[in-house]
C-alpha cells in the first residue's frame, strides 16, 4: 500500500439471514488488494437485488469471497497490487466487484475498474458496473440485438431495465418494455423505450402482437423466470433470442408448451454475472469501454439514481429495493 491509510473502515455485514435489520454496521481492517487488483477508497456502492438474496441466505458469494456484501463501487484507487500499473494511484474509478462493496475501502480486480465517465460524479458512477456489464454481456453479447430489430424488457423501470432501454436504443433498436404503474410506464419512455406495457393491466404477451404487427420481439431480456416463459415464446419473433437473468418468478415452469422454440427457431439462454471467471469479466469491461463509454462521456447515456441513503441505513435501502418502488438505481454512500 501506498500513501497514509487508516487501519480500520466501516462496512456492513449480515447478521445471519432475514430482513433487512440484519443490515448492521462494523468496523474491520482494510483489505490488501492482491496481485492483479487494487485498493479503492469507495465513495457510493450500488445495492442490487442479488444483495437482497444474499441477505435472505439465498445468494452466499463464491467461495472464498468477503462475505460483506455490495457488487459495485465508485471511488480513488489508493493502493495497487503486484503487477497493477493502471488504473493509477489517484484515479477515479467505478468497478465491479465480486463482493465487499459496502465498506469504506474495497479491493477490485484491476481489469473490471473502468473510468468515471465525465458528466457524472463518482456518487452516480456508482450505480453503472452491476447493470451495464449485465446488459451489455447479454443484450449485445449473448442476444447479439442489432440495429432495426425489436427488443423487450421486462421491468423497464428498475436499475436493469433503465440501462437496457438506454444502451439498446443507443444500438439502434426499437425497445418495448413492461412496468407495473402508469408512472412507471412514463418513466421508461422518458429514457427512450417506444412502448411501455402495464403488465398489471394488460397481457404484453397479446399487447407485443399488436405493437409488432404480429411479428414479434427479437430479444427479450428477462428477468422473472418460470412465470413468464410460456408468454416469452409466445412473444418472440422468428430466430429470436429469450436472455434469462433471474428468477423472481420462480424457477420450475411444469407446464409450458415449448413448441415454439422449434417452429420459430427460438434460442433460449441465460447467464449470471457474479460466477463468471475474472477473464470473461474483464473481457465485458473492454466492450463496455469502447461501444458504451463514448456515449456515457458524452452524456448520452447516464445511470439513473433513484435515492442514496448513508452506509449505516442500509437496512432502509435494502427496504426500499424490495418494495419495487424504486425507479431506477439505489445507492450507499460512505462519506469519504
Amino acid at each position: 500500500m501506498t500513501g497514509t491509510l487508516p487501519e480500520t473502515m466501516r462496512r456492513i455485514r449480515f447478521d445471519g439471514a432475514g430482513g433487512p435489520e440484519v443490515a448492521k454496521v462494523e468496523t474491520a481492517p482494510l483489505p490488501k488488494p492482491g496481485p492483479g487488483q487494487v485498493l479503492v477508497e469507495v465513495v457510493a456502492a450500488g445495492v442490487n437485488r442479488p444483495d437482497v438474496m444474499q441477505r435472505q441466505g439465498l445468494y452466499p458469494p463464491p467461495k472464498g469471497a468477503t462475505e460483506i456484501p455490495g457488487l459495485e463501487i465508485a471511488g480513488r484507487v489508493v493502493a495497487q497490487g503486484e503487477g497493477v500499473s493502471e488504473p493509477a494511484i489517484g484515479a477515479e474509478v467505478c468497478a465491479l466487484v465480486i463482493s465487499g462493496g459496502y465498506a469504506e475501502f474495497a479491493v477490485a480486480e484491476a481489469a473490471q475498474c473502468l473510468p468515471r465517465p465525465a458528466p457524472l460524479s463518482l456518487v452516480d458512477a456508482a450505480g453503472i458496473p452491476e447493470t451495464f456489464f449485465t446488459v451489455y454481456s447479454t443484450v449485445i453479447q449473448r442476444g447479439r440485438l442489432k440495429a432495426g430489430e425489436t427488443f423487450l424488457v421486462h421491468g423497464g423501470s428498475s436499475g436493469i431495465g433503465s440501462t437496457a432501454i438506454q444502451i439498446a436504443k443507443r444500438h439502434g433498436a426499437r425497445v418495448i418494455t413492461t412496468a407495473g404503474s402508469a408512472e412507471k410506464c412514463r418513466f421508461c419512455e422518458a429514457l427512450g423505450a417506444d412502448a411501455a406495457i402495464n403488465y398489471r393491466e394488460a397481457d404484453f404477451a397479446e399487447e407485443i402482437k399488436t405493437i409488432t404487427g404480429g411479428k414479434g420481439v427479437d430479444v427479450i431480456l428477462d428477468m422473472i423466470g418460470a412465470s413468464y416463459l410460456q408468454k416469452n415464446l409466445s412473444a418472440l419473433a422468428v430466430e429470436g433470442r429469450l436472455v434469462l437473468i433471474a428468477l423472481m418468478g420462480g424457477h420450475k415452469a411444469e407446464t409450458v408448451n415449448i413448441t415454439p422454440i422449434m417452429l420459430k427457431r427460438l434460442t433460449f439462454t441465460g447467464a449470471t454475472l457474479r460466477a463468471r471467471p475474472n477473464a470473461d469479466k474483464a473481457e465485458i469491461a473492454e466492450g463496455l469501454r469502447r461501444d458504451v463509454w463514448p456515449d456515457l462521456d458524452s452524456g448520452a447515456i447516464r445511470p439513473v439514481v433513484h435515492a442514496t441513503f448513508p452506509l449505516e441505513a442500509a437496512a432502509e435501502a435494502h427496504a426500499l429495493m424490495e418494495s419495487s418502488a424504486h425507479l431506477g438505481k439505489i445507492l450507499l454512500v460512505t462519506g469519504r
